[in-house]
């Protein structure tokens, strides 16, 4: 008989207030099976083995887009734990990021249908960035292991002289610092930075800028698109997590194709 719920706890990604033991405490209370990763643990293949309803995932948006194309491959629905340091897709599906405790509810809660974003084959929650931004992101990693001050600031350093991809957008040419592209729409203005109304509308954004600090966008929607370089391949972030992609890239929407399951409002 399968389990009402798995799941898998990174206790890496930062956690806020509450420490992976207390989360693990709290949902084993609720009867949900859990595992804490630890070194070498791949969340992927446990995600896949566990003999479950649901499966869960407390962690960062890294992890998390993970676990959810194994909920996706499984026709299982998804629990996001808000458990790492930005949370972002948590925030956008309406999640008291500050309370993963009270999230845990999500395995007992409504389900609701989202959209997921493609990038060739793999999945992403929130968005790919090409330019700046993924730049960023590629020296963070490659400096992880210096103090976290130092790091930065040398990233800020390479990336203010970082000379933008030619890039072409079905066949359209572009030149931008920042080429970011979501699944449904953000909020670019100064104050949301990077925050979606909804996660069911269907589309796939972009976004282009071409200054350092972006003062102008240029915006793109629709169901599809294909970016391609001069360049053999590029340096991206999905989900905030570095990659290389080979060009050319296929973008694209998969319309309400997960299933998440959110907790209903206390009382309810």
């Amino acid at each position: 008989m399968a389990e009402r719920g798995f799941l898998l706890i990174n206790p890496r990604s930062g956690g806020g207030a509450h420490s992976p033991d207390e989360l693990q405490v709290e949902a084993r209370k609720r009867g949900i099976e859990t595992h804490v990763l630890e070194r070498g643990d791949d969340a992927v293949a446990l995600a896949r083995a566990a003999d479950a309803d649901a499966v869960g995932i407390a962690g960062g948006d890294g992890s998390l887009a993970l676990v959810a194309a194994v909920a996706l491959e499984r026709e299982l629905p998804l629990v996001c734990i808000p458990f790492g340091t930005r949370n972002h897709f948590a925030r956008d599906l309406g999640l008291d990021i500050r309370d993963p405790v009270r999230c845990l509810d999500g395995f007992d809660g409504e389900e609701r249908a989202v959209d997921v974003g493609r990038v060739g084959d793999r999945l992403f929650l929130n968005n790919v960035s090409i330019g700046l931004y993924a730049g960023l992101v590629h020296v963070r990693e490659k400096n992880r292991l210096r103090r976290g001050i130092l790091a930065t600031a040398r990233a800020l350093l390479i990336s203010a002289y970082h000379r933008p991809d030619q890039l072409r957008i079905d066949d359209r040419t572009c030149r931008g610092r920042i080429v970011l592209a979501s699944n449904n729409e953000y909020d670019l203005s100064l104050f949301t930075l990077g925050e979606r109304e909804r996660l069911d509308e269907g589309r796939v954004y972009l976004y282009i800028a071409e200054g350092v600090v972006p003062t102008e966008w240029d915006v793109r929607s629709g169901d599809a698109f294909r970016l391609d370089s001069d360049s053999a391949e590029v340096q991206a972030a999905i989900d905030g997590e570095p990659v290389t992609l080979k060009t050319p890239v296929e973008l694209r929407v998969e319309p309400g194709a997960l299933r998440v399951l959110v907790a209903g409002e206390p009382g309810a």
